[in-house]
């Protein structure tokens, strides 16, 4: 079985059980949150074997984590437990205007976390060295190289480190609070010693300060590919060769788009891994994505193998005549 390895941080998360300012909260929800283990789970629960390699502190939140991910399917061999630094936490606040934000935020509490001491000893443990060797696909965010330059230094020794066969992927994550006053530029040159970049055409503009695919490309010559997610609008793989790929986004009934990113890369990586092509590995995607942005959480379940198969070989128009609801697909009468 293909082997998948996604590294990053994990941390507990908080959030009002009901959609009330945090200081009138009276219960708060706990669950996890990750964009690399979003990925992971995804990759899991698209067949493939899939680890996630981190770190978490030796408490309540930390035992959490690595309960929630082994229920999915994914490994936590490679993941360390802290003595003394804690695992990290962030809280989301829900809502409280209408509109596309609404005023939704998070607040982080991840500085000095057991993730923030990742960096090269953790390529030293054995359990670590011997998964990233046989992986197939070791998958890294932008987030990472914001927690600490211990963090960074493990994202530019995996990068530099020689491919034997495994393909890198690099998902852009772009956070606002984690590069405020820190050099964004990182992030570029990070993502250019990938082979697979991902990044949504909003956080293009913050993290390379420009939407424009040409210079995008410009700016990143040297991956294989770099898939560029336009929201609700459509996907585009741009491959090095010059090839240009789009596929248009499914309708959906969004419920939350939490998560929604996560679920497309892994998705998209799936294929990639299984040897599809450009425009089947980006209708996989589209339908994890539309799978979780119907489900309040960061995981929406995905459809049967049969089902998933007609809609990933449907034809254009088939495929613009899906729907979208409660994790459901439909074919529009009409379209």
């Amino acid at each position: 079985m293909l082997s998948a390895v996604c590294v990053g941080e994990t941390m507990a998360m908080l959030t009002p059980v009901q959609a009330v300012p945090l200081h009138e909260a009276t219960e708060l929800h706990c669950g996890i949150g990750g964009a690399e283990s979003n990925v992971a789970m995804g990759l899991a629960a698209m067949g493939l074997d899939t680890h996630w390699v981190g770190r978490v502190g030796r408490d309540g939140f930390g035992t959490r984590i690595l309960n929630e991910l082994s229920s999915h399917g994914v490994g936590v061999s490679g993941v360390e437990v802290d003595d003394a630094l804690p695992t990290g936490l962030y809280v989301k606040v829900p809502a409280q205007e209408p509109g596309p934000d609404g005023g939704a935020s998070v607040l982080y509490y991840r500085q000095g976390s057991a993730a923030s001491a990742m960096g090269r000893a953790t390529l030293a443990s054995p359990a670590v060295a011997g998964l990233l060797e046989n992986a197939a696909l070791i998958h890294l965010s932008g987030i990472t190289a914001a927690l600490s330059p211990d963090c960074l230094e493990l994202l530019e020794t995996i990068l530099a480190a020689p491919r034997n066969g495994r393909t890198i992927s690099f998902d852009v994550n772009w956070r606002a609070a984690l590069w405020a006053g820190r050099d964004r530029s990182v992030l570029q040159r990070l993502a250019n010693l990938a082979d697979v970049v991902l990044v949504g055409k909003d956080e293009a503009d913050h993290a390379f300060g420009t939407t424009d695919e040409t210079e995008l490309r410009r700016l990143m010559p040297d991956p294989e590919v770099l898939v560029i997610k336009n929201e609700a609008i459509s996907a585009i793989a741009l491959d090095r060769s010059g090839t240009r790929d789009e596929v248009p986004a499914l309708s959906v009934d969004v419920v939350e788009p939490v998560g929604a990113g996560d679920s497309f890369a892994a998705g998209y990586l799936s294929g990639i891994l299984f040897g599809l092509g450009p425009k089947a590995s980006l209708r996989r995607g589209h339908v994890a994505a539309a799978c979780t942005l119907t489900v309040h959480g960061d995981r929406g379940p995905l459809p049967d193998a049969a089902q998933l198969s007609t809609i990933l070989e449907s034809t254009d128009a088939g495929w613009a005549a899906i729907h979208v609801e409660d994790g459901h697909f439909h074919t529009r009468t009409g379209a």
